[in-house]
């Protein structure tokens, strides 16, 4: 009798070892796959050069950072911190085919940074049917203006700034043609130009004025005069204008912060609804 009870003992144990062998696995499967899912949305937050970004939770209002530098076709330094077009892109795609987000909130706090890059993230901002503010803090410089200038309404810290200058390139452009026609254009570095290199930077400069004319209230007389101020920059043509400065040449709409943004933002939601 006492081997049978030993045997049934022996039994229920090794059903036991075995079950449990079971949950364990099931666990770490579940682990596993937990881990995997947490890999993929990791590397989605590094990448997001792709539509599939994580999922959110629904929400009215999505903020944007525009930081640091921003970087184009090539890798910046990095010792700097920047902003890649290759990420904003896809994610004022998403926002736009977002049935749940109904405004966008953008923050500036950019030194500027490649022209292309910077002039295709503004065209895209602007042409998103969301409502969008843009708020510069602490600075929105060069390449920064079109983007500050790329909603629907604009705002500018009390102590932000805004450069305001001509486009230019760093380094050797070498020609054949020594007729060299300099318009808003700076060149820094040795320069030895064809006509042709300098109706292109040209024609450059000319796309960037006419998209801040369009989507702010300042005039091309008015924008041009500050693009060639002497007064400001020590080594430079072009000027810094701080908060309110901003606002009285008719880049800015209004001088304001968080709070204010916000408040503008959900008016412009409510009458897009309203309509």
């Amino acid at each position: 009798m006492r081997y049978y009870e030993d045997k049934i003992n022996s039994n229920s144990y090794i059903e036991f070892s075995k079950n449990k062998s079971k949950a364990n696995l099931k666990s770490e499967e579940v682990d596993n796959e937990n881990k995997d899912s947490q890999s993929e949305d990791i590397d989605n937050i590094k990448q997001m050069g792709v539509p599939n970004m994580p999922q959110q939770a629904k929400k009215e209002i999505q903020c944007i950072t525009i930081i640091g530098e921003i970087e184009g076709h090539y890798v910046g330094n990095p010792q700097k911190k920047s902003t890649k077009y290759e990420h904003i892109i896809p994610m004022l795609y998403s926002i736009e085919e977002n049935e749940d987000i109904k405004g966008v909130l953008i923050i500036l706090n950019t030194v500027g940074g490649d022209v292309e890059a910077g002039l295709a993230m503004a065209e895209l901002i602007n042409s998103i049917s969301k409502k969008v503010v843009t708020l510069v803090l602490g600075g929105s410089h060069s390449i920064g203006v079109p983007l500050a200038t790329a909603g629907d309404y604009s705002f500018i810290a009390p102590t932000a700034t805004m450069v305001v200058h001509p486009i230019r390139t760093n380094g050797l452009v070498i020609g054949v043609n020594a007729t060299m026609i300099v318009h808003p254009v700076r060149m820094n570095g040795f320069v030895i130009g064809v006509a042709q290199t300098f109706h292109y930077f040209k024609k450059m400069q000319e796309r960037i004025t006419q998209f801040i004319i369009r989507t702010s209230n300042i005039e091309r007389e008015e924008l041009e005069k500050i693009m060639h101020s002497k007064e400001d920059l020590v080594s430079d043509v072009g000027s810094v204008l701080i908060g309110k400065e901003a606002v009285e040449c008719g880049l800015i709409n209004e001088v304001g912060g968080l709070k204010d943004a916000m408040n503008k933002l959900k008016e412009l939601i409510k009458e897009s609804n309203n309509k």
